[in-house]
């Protein structure tokens, strides 16, 4: 979304890639680990880790801890509906979340709660990463492995995984959009304005510095840019500012979706049809307007997905599992979604992943 701290546009290919690659495979068969020939063996399925079994299939009980910030934002909301969801999928997991907080003392106890009750994994995304580090780092200690969601804590022994999103990609994902629609319009000098999240947080400047780096390769740069701080009044308010600023826009990429909606809003009062719109992280709103035919005509994702894939992932480490389609024996220790970009020649294939902001 867009608030998140953690830290290559592709064609949108099928719904899978959405939920992180590999890791929406993580429950089917290595068929391609083996031969044809029922006695021939590979190192991995000699195992009985990978490619010898299903990974969805019932395995040895485990408990999965669950802490995330509260949810004040669409993309939050999404993160934990996500992770429950996922969890009840499987008959031999255990989800034991805590209540959900945007107090850095009161998840830091929260958490310390989950490593009393002995969990046999902790799903954690951080209200900040730096801040609960030092309580991640306990649960390591204590033999909880950590899956580490999107808001990245600084030292690596605090987390066993870390998965989240692209911010860099989307940036880039949003320029390549951009640049392909400004030349196919033919403009030679664009007027590209950039409404941002939050100037100051690092997944900021990493989707800005994607998206000048795209842009740059069309020959094209960023006209203004302005951070909204991930509100939508703050959206309508920028998004206003900017309008009056220039009164002759090409493109506008908003980072965040949820803030979009105000400004969407602000562009519709002002009655402002001589540009596009792309926004960022993939909400339902969104692709509804895509569909709609209106000025926003795409949006790069930043799944909340993730948490669902997180679960599984966690269930995985704590059953002592592998990833089925991978040769390794354990679960990779980084995992990046990739961004996608949402149009109105895809929104179906994206609208029912699409959270409400």
């Amino acid at each position: 979304m867009s608030e998140h701290t953690s830290d290559r546009p592709t064609t949108p290919s099928r719904r899978g890639l959405l939920f992180g690659g590999a890791l929406a495979a993580a429950g089917t068969l290595a068929a391609a680990c083996t031969g044809n020939d029922p006695k021939e063996t590979t190192p991995a399925a000699q195992t009985g880790n990978l490619g010898g079994g299903d990974n969805a299939k019932p395995g040895r009980p485990v408990t999965i801890g669950f802490s995330a910030p509260a949810a004040d934002h669409g993309w939050i909301a999404a993160i934990t509906k996500n992770a429950q969801a996922e969890a009840k999928r499987y008959s031999d997991l255990t989800f034991k979340p805590v209540e959900p907080t945007n107090d850095i003392n009161q998840q830091i106890s929260a958490v310390e709660s989950l490593i009393s009750a002995k969990v046999n994994a902790l799903v954690l995304l951080p209200n900040d990463g730096e801040q609960l580090n030092q309580v991640a780092r306990k649960a390591m200690d204590a033999g909880i492995p950590v899956i580490n969601l999107d808001r990245v804590f600084p030292d690596k022994l605090s987390y066993r995984t870390w998965i989240g999103g692209d911010n860099y990609g989307m940036g880039v994902a949003a320029g390549h959009h951009v640049g392909r629609r400004l030349k196919e319009k033919g403009v030679a000098k664009p007027v590209i304005v950039e409404v941002q999240g939050i100037a100051t947080l690092p997944l900021t400047q990493e989707r800005s510095k994607g998206f000048a780096d795209a842009l740059k390769t069309y020959g094209f740069s960023v006209t203004a840019k302005q951070d909204a701080k991930f509100t939508v009044e703050t959206g309508n308010q920028v998004a206003s500012n900017l309008l009056q600023a220039h009164k002759k826009i090409d493109a506008l990429w908003n980072h965040d979706d949820d803030q979009g909606v105000g400004v969407l809003a602000a562009v519709k009062q002002a009655g402002r049809k001589d540009f596009f719109m792309v926004g960022g992280a993939g909400s339902a709103n969104a692709m509804r307007e895509i569909k709609s035919g209106g000025v926003l005509e795409a949006t790069v994702t930043y799944s909340p997905t993730m948490a669902a894939s997180a679960v599984r992932v966690a269930r995985l480490i704590a059953q002592g599992k592998g990833m089925a389609d991978l040769m390794e024996l354990q679960v990779p220790q980084s995992l990046t979604l990739t961004s996608e970009t949402v149009t109105r020649q895809n929104v179906d294939q994206y609208l029912p992943l699409g959270f409400e902001s």
